[in-house]
């Protein structure tokens, strides 16, 4: 019975082992996601303070746009804690849809691919009302 009850307390400490790495790695990424957070912030002080024109004002919502998934990605890392390990669809989706937005705002000069990226985000949203319109449809039930 000996090699039974190793084996178990093997199965039983590489997925620990395996968890405790996966969340130092997630708090790693948070810590570097929360400093590019702070370098935003200055960036948004540098172009209000100290810059002018159209082209600034791209650059300018451009940032804003990569300062919310910084945010977004920071904010899933938290719920992914509160919720024990577990990482919410929806934040997925709120970062796919701000990377979506921002590659038209940034890259939009060609019309076919402007036409595709909003073509994403329309399954994007789509993919969330019917995520949550299935909690309330199993309710009815």
């Amino acid at each position: 019975m000996a090699p039974q009850n190793e084996s178990k307390r093997q199965a039983f400490s590489i997925p620990t082992i395996l968890q405790i790495i996966l969340n130092t790695a997630l708090v790693l990424i948070a810590i570097t996601f929360s400093i590019l957070l702070g370098k935003e912030i200055m960036h948004f002080i540098h172009f209000s303070l100290f810059s002018r024109g159209i082209e600034t004002h791209y650059n300018l919502l451009e940032s804003i746009l990569v300062f919310f998934m910084y945010f977004e990605f920071i904010a899933m890392i938290v719920k992914y804690f509160q919720e024990d390990y577990h990482f919410p669809l929806r934040y997925f989706l709120y970062i796919g849809l701000t990377a979506m937005i921002r590659l038209i705002i940034v890259y939009h000069d060609n019309p076919i691919d402007t036409l595709l990226y909003a073509c994403a985000i329309l399954v994007l949203v789509i993919s969330y009302y019917i995520m949550n319109a299935a909690p309330t449809r199993r309710e009815k039930l």
